[in-house]
């Protein structure tokens, strides 16, 4: 995380601002010396693409904490797929704490989830790749206990308008998280009574997407490389399945 090591106490809430800012600020809150130092940290210290890479970070779990307040109550179970996921990531354990203060800080926070979710778009609404792929990382999240709960489901309902995500993308994400019939045609965005033409442009159009090194290129955090990787390899076992089964 790169990013990560260039900033200074407080730095990464000053340059964001905003809601994401106030959480950021509050969650490093307690090292912070010099705001004015933080601030030349910020503007000076980190590249745009870099500050994109903090921005997913921070939104990430920003709306999770949210997420999980949702339905006025975290459980504990909540809390463990949190954990997991941040366990998951390939950080050092300092960076697995700070992910866990902006969690945190963001559950008790006034702001609510179409705060968090209108800022990060702001950020990147002319970079589409990184909006997919933040909504993918969410139903990751969404999918570890195996059960989309209906606040879950309200919450990323709500995230996916103002992400200006389409209701029928929206409803493939789900399917392709929760529900195993013809599996490997949500995948590629098709159906069994898609034509082998269509089946073969929407793969060259989701290989080009989704590939690992163009949405690093985009500004994904180098942490979340293994969910772009993963869903990279789930297109091509879909495209290989049918079209070992079609013959084409």
């Amino acid at each position: 995380m790169s990013w990560y090591g260039k900033l200074t106490f407080g730095s990464l809430g000053l340059f964001l601002g905003g809601p994401l800012g106030a959480v950021i600020g509050a969650a490093l809150g307690h090292h912070m010396v010099d705001r004015r130092m933080d601030m030349g940290a910020a503007t000076g210290g980190l590249k745009q693409v870099e500050k994109t890479r903090a921005a997913f970070f921070a939104s990430v779990f920003s709306i999770l904490g949210r997420i999980a307040e949702a339905d006025g109550a975290i459980t504990e179970d909540e809390v463990a797929v949190v954990d997991n996921f941040i366990a998951s990531l390939n950080i050092s354990s300092d960076e697995r704490e700070f992910a866990r203060e902006v969690f945190n800080e963001a559950r008790h926070s006034h702001y609510s989830i179409d705060d968090f979710a209108s800022q990060f778009y702001s950020i990147n609404r002319n970079n589409r790749e990184i909006v997919s792929s933040f909504m993918d990382v969410l139903f990751q999240v969404a999918a570890a206990d195996g059960k989309l709960h209906p606040a879950e489901e309200e919450s990323l309902n709500r995230v996916r308008r103002i992400f200006r995500i389409s209701d029928h993308q929206f409803q493939e994400l789900r399917a392709h998280y929760f529900d195993e019939a013809d599996k490997y045609y949500r995948i590629l965005g098709c159906t069994p009574e898609s034509s082998d033409r269509e089946i073969k442009k929407n793969y060259r159009k989701l290989v080009k997407d989704f590939h690992p090194d163009t949405i690093v290129s985009k500004g994904l955090p180098e942490e979340f490389i293994q969910f772009a990787t993963r869903r990279f390899e789930e297109i091509q076992e879909a495209y290989e399945k049918i079209r070992e089964k079609r013959g084409f």
